[in-house]
């Protein structure tokens, strides 16, 4: 068994949490991730939502710029402090290296606005791809 890897970033931002939390929740894909981040190709669409994406057991298929796909399904939904999800299904480059990722946003008030919070667990599809989670690891950040 392979041992997972988290990463995580955090920023702030002059924004009351309310407001965050409830625009970050359902935001497109497509427009928040429109560019590569690191290891992470642009989201090109998204497919097959069930609902408005507010409801822990909702589903949709991401489609991204390489071909890939994967299915997310919310998992967790706290209002105002923190919403998790669950991806699996994963196709096209990432396969041979991301069996999973359990993810999670996190909204915690700091001065006059908001720390938002984002973490991964990447599950690794195999052993040899759990030798390479360092380094996707720093190139995810």
């Amino acid at each position: 068994m392979t041992q997972p890897r988290r990463v995580q970033q955090s920023r702030s931002i002059p924004v009351e949490v309310d407001k965050a939390f409830g625009e970050v929740l359902v935001a497109p894909l497509p427009r928040i991730f429109s560019r590569r981040f690191g290891p992470l190709p642009p989201i090109r669409e998204v497919r097959d939502q069930t609902g408005d994406w507010r409801s822990a057991g909702q589903t949709r298929t991401i489609v991204t710029s390489d071909g890939g796909t994967m299915r997310e399904e919310l998992t967790l939904v706290e209002r105002s402090h923190r919403f998790g999800y669950e991806i699996t299904g994963i196709t096209g480059p990432m396969k041979p290296l991301i069996a999973s990722v359990d993810g999670e946003w996190s909204f915690e008030p700091v001065g006059t606005g908001v720390r938002i919070t984002w973490t991964w667990v990447l599950h690794p599809a195999s052993g040899a791809a759990a030798l390479a989670m360092p380094v996707f690891a720093r190139l995810w950040r």
